[in-house]
């Protein structure tokens, strides 16, 4: 019997834990499933399954071989799919997230843009300030500001972002610049009271600031409007302020103390076995937010994994053209 269709067959015994019904799934008589399990077994000089009257269970040897059995057809599975392109029209419905004001600000027409280009899908977002469980929330596509956790999910840089103090010119020509993060303790700051904030803030070298919010609000985009009206200082990402920073409405302080800036990946959990859909939303997103000036990309790597390693290759041109950070 051919070897590869001798590895179906012990894959599905072993999906199915019977013989029997290994047979009736793969349209072959019990007896004929039986001879190619046994042969096999002889052939590589193991034995694969326990039986019983009352079940059939792998043994440790036949665990391990399973394993590489499934590796090596999807892989080959994959192949002949690709050969055939049925991965060259995505299909379907397409799910994405980011944090609320990332999400909006800069996925959102991506994923307009995506529909634009490829009418036959429909997309569903979820634009949170938490950390999504992408896998049991039905996600296809994340978007992630911060240093990723071991996943063994696809991830790809897409550029980093800054943490910024700023304030408007007006505020600092009545107030003064503070010329270090001690002189924060002097200024009237105005802060959210997200998931991740706190009144601890955090610079380069080790240096740490408690600082005291005269204005305490549920949303980023509060303490950014009061920055705006000169009210006072604000602490916010980048990508949230740039646009004002660009055209002088607003002023980053304390550049010199910042932080590292925090990475930001396209991640997706299906690795290599990744449907034409998110494949190519993945090349789209890739290339419109490395493009981005606001999201200072510095030079970015082609590819960079979540550290158990599924390398997702480096993204195509698109078809027209450990916690979430809010």
């Amino acid at each position: 019997m051919d070897r590869l269709q001798a590895m179906h067959i012990v894959a599905k015994v072993a999906e199915t834990a019977s013989f029997a019904e290994a047979a009736r799934q793969l349209h072959m008589s019990p007896p004929a499933v039986t001879r190619a399990v046994a042969a096999l077994e002889e052939a590589i000089g193991a034995r694969l399954f326990v039986r019983t009257t009352r079940s059939v269970t792998l043994t440790e040897a036949g665990r391990r071989y399973d394993e590489d059995c499934r590796r090596i057809l999807a892989d080959i599975a994959e192949a002949e799919a690709a050969a055939a392109g049925s991965y060259a029209t995505p299909s379907g419905a397409l799910a994405v997230t980011a944090s609320v004001l990332f999400g909006g600000m800069h996925v959102l027409p991506i994923v307009t843009e995506y529909l634009d280009l490829y009418p036959t899908m429909t997309a569903r977002t979820l634009f949170v300030d938490r950390q999504v469980n992408i896998v049991e929330e039905g996600i296809d596509v994340a978007i992630r500001i911060g240093h990723l956790p071991d996943s063994g999910f696809a991830a790809v840089r897409v550029g980093a972002v800054r943490r910024v103090i700023c304030g408007a010119p007006a505020y600092f020509a009545r107030h003064g610049i503070p010329a270090t993060p001690q002189d924060l303790k002097h200024h009237r700051i105005a802060m959210s009271t997200g998931a991740w904030a706190s009144t601890e803030w955090r610079f380069a070298k080790g240096q740490r600031v408690t600082v005291q919010p005269a204005l305490l609000s549920n949303t980023n985009e509060a303490g950014i409007a009061t920055a705006l009206a000169g009210w006072g200082l604000t602490r916010a990402l980048f990508y949230q302020v740039g646009a004002a920073v660009l055209d002088g409405r607003l002023q980053v302080v304390l550049a010199d103390d910042e932080e590292a800036p925090l990475p930001i990946h396209v991640i997706h959990p299906e690795g290599r076995q990744a449907p034409a859909k998110v494949r190519t939303f993945v090349d789209l997103a890739v290339a419109r937010l490395r493009a981005n000036r606001l999201l200072n990309p510095a030079d970015p790597p082609e590819t960079d994994v979540a550290q158990a390693g599924i390398a997702y290759e480096a993204p195509r041109s698109p078809a027209a053209g450990r916690r979430m950070t809010p």
